[in-house]
């Protein structure tokens, strides 16, 4: 099979850099990789906006690990498998948890700014953990401050090259490996073979599938869709995560009200002013978010309403300035009053728990390649992340792959340096962009009306012939990021849906109206995808 190179052959031939080690993306997990492989490797940090454009830097909730005397990585273990609706790689769970202590500690040395109270971590409360083991930095700004101690770490070094605003079009292959990445530089329209003997996946998640979503414009899926078209393996596509506390009517990215505010006793509210979620699980607005989603929902239709409500008016309102100052100045902006309003509410999309699929290293099924964080599926969400595990697996299984980099690059180093790539592919047509915006916006309508947070078969195969047409009715991409964006997503929303298609039970985040019940004799698997492997696989 012809490699299928999204990026045609260039008018030009394109530059060449060499490293040790290609880092794509600047979150969490790109950042841990490339700070710790530099302390051994030339390592290049390629981004495809600016350092602090992804969604961890917008990210409220904090980090959880076992922290406490209160707590162990066993409580942790329970919690995270109970969430994962029994489909989580038991022996990742056990390093993510039992490895993330060490891991949370090594980042508050370079992170000054965690909450603390008399030299002590606070730890903070959220759904589906079962005692308080949630850390977080300036309030409810743990993103960005984390994101920015971890780029000043990177920075102050010498062996990072970082390239911002540069857009990685595809991943180079050799003899069934991946030898680097081909980048567009987005100030100058040109383009460069960056060959290294390892790459890290770091690009986040794939939120703009969707026109409701809390993840920022750049998360567009580029990781899983370049993965894949380089024929590695993906998986777990239909667990979608939607948040349960998405500012309704507001405009993408969605602003999220963190969990933590429930961790501190919000209620969640009907329109009759009913704590709906009380006797639905034991604890009730902290429950698991698929089973508060699937409620929420229920809540909706029954009410003939599009959306509900969050009120914390019941609670100090000292403390919540102090506690969720960004939560608190973002929503009197858009005009309401944490203190006193009760804030409309609606699931919003908010996390993808499948991706590339790796082991406990970080290897994908190509050799040579990594991947870590949103873009992975390590298995430790299993249908349903709990809550604030995400950045906690950025940092640990970051941390494994600059491991295991020791291993893989020294005799592999000038095999990369010899090889020549050609790049195959007809010459560049291009598309309008009148035409790209249309199609991103039938994409994103397609499939928050069709493959939302309850779905269906016939809304599957609506969507599913919706999205081939308009594959087909799209010329080959030119030069242009916008076009490499929406091939990206219509490959991820494509498969999305024919993994919805084929799970016929509701698990997780994957909820089936038409096959209402989780189904372990026939659907206790994970659906992968390899480019030659189309029809989906059971594993």
């Amino acid at each position: 099979m012809t490699r299928p190179y999204l990026l045609a052959a260039t008018d030009t031939e394109p530059a060449k850099r060499f490293y040790d080690v290609i880092v794509i993306g600047s979150g969490i997990a790109g950042l841990t990789a490339a700070v710790g492989a530099a302390r051994k490797w030339k390592v290049a940090l390629i981004s495809k906006s600016v350092l602090r454009d992804t969604t961890t830097f917008l990210a409220q909730g904090g980090i959880a690990a076992a922290l406490s005397e209160q707590d162990s990585p066993q409580l942790h273990f329970e919690d995270t498998i109970r969430a994962g609706a029994g489909l989580c790689k038991e022996e990742a769970v056990s390093i993510l948890v039992n490895e993330g202590p060490a891991r949370v500690r090594e980042l508050t040395e370079i992170c000054p700014k965690f909450d603390r109270a008399g030299g002590d971590l606070v730890l903070g409360a959220e759904g589906a953990h079962s005692v308080p083991r949630i850390a977080h930095a300036g309030g409810d700004a743990t993103g960005s401050e984390v994101a920015s101690a971890l780029a000043q770490a990177m920075e102050s070094g010498s062996r990072v090259q970082v390239l911002e605003n540069e857009f990685v079009v595809d991943l180079l292959t050799n003899g069934g490996r991946c030898i680097g990445a081909v980048s567009l530089n987005l100030q100058t329209g040109t383009f460069t073979l960056n060959f290294a003997t390892a790459t890290v996946l770091a690009t986040g998640g794939s939120g703009q599938v969707y026109s409701l979503t809390t993840n920022p414009r750049v998360a567009t899926g580029d990781g899983m869709a370049m993965a894949y078209r380089a024929g590695a393996t993906i998986g777990d596509m239909e667990f979608v995560q939607f948040h349960p506390t998405g500012l309704y009517a507001d405009q993408s990215p969605i602003f999220l009200i963190t969990e933590a505010l429930r961790g501190e006793g919000a209620y969640l509210l009907n329109h009759l002013g009913e704590r709906f979620m009380m006797g639905v699980h034991p604890q009730a607005e902290l429950g698991p978010r698929d089973i508060v989603v699937k409620e929420m929902v229920r809540q909706m239709n029954e009410e003939g309403q599009e959306f509900l409500f969050l009120d914390a008016t019941h609670l100090d309102c000292a403390m919540l300035r102090e506690r969720f100052p960004t939560v608190y100045e973002t929503l009197r902006e858009k005009g309401y009053d944490l203190c006193n309003d009760r804030i409309p509410i609606a699931p919003v999309c908010h996390y993808m728990a499948g991706g590339v699929v790796t082991d406990i290293w970080g290897r994908s099924t190509l050799p040579g390649l990594y991947a870590s964080g949103e873009v992975a599926c390590t298995g430790v969400h299993g249908a349903n992340r709990l809550a604030s595990n995400s950045l906690l697996e950025g940092l640990v299984f970051s941390d494994r792959i600059v491991r295991d980099l020791d291993k893989y690059i020294g005799s592999m180093e000038e095999e990369v340096r010899r090889l020549q790539i050609d790049l195959p592919g007809p010459a560049r047509q291009g598309n309008k962009h009148e035409d790209v915006a249309e199609g991103l916006r039938r994409l994103q309508k397609t499939m928050i009306t069709n493959v939302g947070t309850v779905r269906n078969e016939q809304g599957l195969i609506t969507a599913l012939k919706e999205l081939h047409a308009l594959h087909n009715s799209l010329k080959s991409p030119g030069a242009d990021p916008d076009e490499y964006e929406l091939y990206n997503l219509l490959t991820v929303a494509i498969h999305i849906v024919k993994a919805a298609l084929l799970r016929q039970e509701s698990r997780g985040a994957h909820l089936r109206e038409d096959f209402p019940e989780i189904d372990d004799a026939g659907w206790k698997h994970h659906i992968n995808f390899r480019l030659q492997n189309e029809e989906g696989k059971k594993e």
